[in-house]
């Protein structure tokens, strides 16, 4: 499995605070079938105001974090980005390669948890068009969202990506990120599952455990969540997927399950 949203890297950000909590973190990861782990080091999130990072610095520590991975044989191979938070400046950071993945093709944005920005449509939509597609950190966490699904259906009609944190069908970020992240998941409207791992304690890899639940309540193959599409993002190939969503121009008693096959590149 690819775990696409962690933050393992020592003393980078608010994740590992040493490089034991990072190998404890690993270690725990590689025990869950996990053997790819792509690091998201926080980008102009307020909280790293006074944290320098660029992208020889995170290349330079993943190495070295590499390198003790292979001492302990610890069998996992670490990829690393960004998780950027959102500001309107989006478009002028794409020539960062800390910003994206896939050769420049995607771009792991974080919202605040409280309201979505009044003009964040302009901002993804002007991303879109420069080449870089928008992966949504974490929608079930967002407030907004939590009152109101169909801002879902509309950003991946936009040709947004979902990214849905592990731990929230499992209950760890509370009953109203539980109860839309399952209905995500239900619809068939994520493409990503990360774990967002940010210690050895409370907020570790769950992968595996996440899996076994979804796959209790879905009839589709998780396997893409966690193996196919984080590939083809870090290898900037094309990715394709339905959505699929209940027509408001139908009568309630004849509601009809519309397919549309979004290319996402």
């Amino acid at each position: 499995m690819i775990d696409f949203h962690n933050h393992v890297i020592p003393q980078m950000d608010d994740g590992a605070k040493d490089l034991e909590t990072s190998l404890n973190m690993l270690n725990h990861a590689a025990e869950q079938g996990i053997t790819d782990v792509v690091n998201t080091v926080h980008y102009q999130h307020p909280k790293m105001i006074n944290k320098k990072i660029n992208f020889e610095k995170v290349k330079g520590e993943i190495n070295k974090l590499q390198n003790q991975l292979n001492k302990n044989q610890i069998p996992i191979k670490l990829h690393f980005g960004a998780e950027v938070f959102y500001l309107p400046n989006l478009n002028e950071i794409i020539d960062d390669p800390l910003t994206t993945f896939g050769d420049g093709k995607y771009m792991l944005i974080e919202f605040s948890t409280i309201a979505l920005p009044k003009k964040y449509k302009e901002t993804l939509f002007k991303l879109k068009m420069s080449g870089v597609t928008p992966i949504i950190a974490h929608p079930e966490r967002y407030r907004q969202i939590q009152n109101d699904i169909s801002i879902i259906t509309n950003l991946l009609e936009a040709g947004c990506i979902m990214q849905i944190d592990a731990g929230s069908p499992l209950g760890l970020f509370g009953k109203d990120a539980k109860r839309t992240s399952i209905e995500i998941l239900k619809n068939n409207w994520c493409q990503l599952l990360g774990s967002d791992a940010h210690n050895d304690k409370n907020r570790n890899f769950c992968l595996r455990d996440a899996i076994v639940f979804i796959n209790s309540f879905v009839d589709y193959n998780t396997k893409s969540l966690v193996n196919e599409n984080p590939r083809k993002i870090l290898n900037g190939d094309l990715l394709t997927f339905d959505i699929e969503y209940d027509s408001p121009s139908e009568s309630l008693s004849f509601l009809s399950r519309l397919k549309r096959r979004i290319n996402i590149t």
